[in-house]
């Protein structure tokens, strides 16, 4: 199973790409970021996010993708441009019809490195150390998003973890 991991934000998006043999076995494929320019008009970064999502399903043909639940602070401004980045990425999704699942940054965090609460840093370390790589081969704006793909592919071998929610 192949799974795209993605930790949405307008300016700088995190992916992951793993494949996985059965609920224990990761391999990564890809991390990296999907970075704009704070410069960039909005409608500029959000073309970038859908086109970016699409040469990653075009490369890795995902079987699945996994998304960060959003934030929702008090800043509505902040939670509108959260939400046009979603948008782009959830419109990429669509259209070459891989399914997304929902998880909240705590139970991503938990299944990938086995603590809810642990910083970026910490997330790229525990998932270098476990799968033998350089921790320098993991951008810290990808961690949660390879924590995401972890995750779900978990839970889509053990069903009675519970699957992300379907977006």
């Amino acid at each position: 199973m192949i799974v795209l991991g993605i930790d949405p934000a307008i300016r700088t998006t995190g992916y992951g790409v793993i494949r996985a043999e059965g609920a224990s076995r990761f391999e990564i494929l890809d991390c990296g970021i999907i970075a704009n320019r704070p410069t960039l008009p909005h409608s500029e970064c959000v073309r970038r996010l859908y086109c970016g999502i699409a040469e990653l399903i075009a490369a890795f043909t995902p079987d699945a993708a996994a998304l960060e639940d959003p934030f929702v602070g008090r800043n509505a401004k902040t939670a509108i441009i959260l939400g046009m980045a979603r948008g782009a990425i959830l419109a990429a999704l669509g259209v070459n019809r891989v399914t997304a699942y929902s998880y909240a940054p705590s139970v991503a965090k938990r299944a990938a490195v086995g603590r809810g609460a642990a910083t970026k840093a910490q997330v790229a370390m525990m998932i270098a150390a476990e799968l033998g790589i350089e921790i320098e081969r993991i951008p810290l704006d990808s961690s949660d998003a390879l924590a995401l793909a972890i995750c779900h592919a978990q839970r889509a071998q053990r069903p009675e973890l519970g699957i992300g929610r379907p977006l």
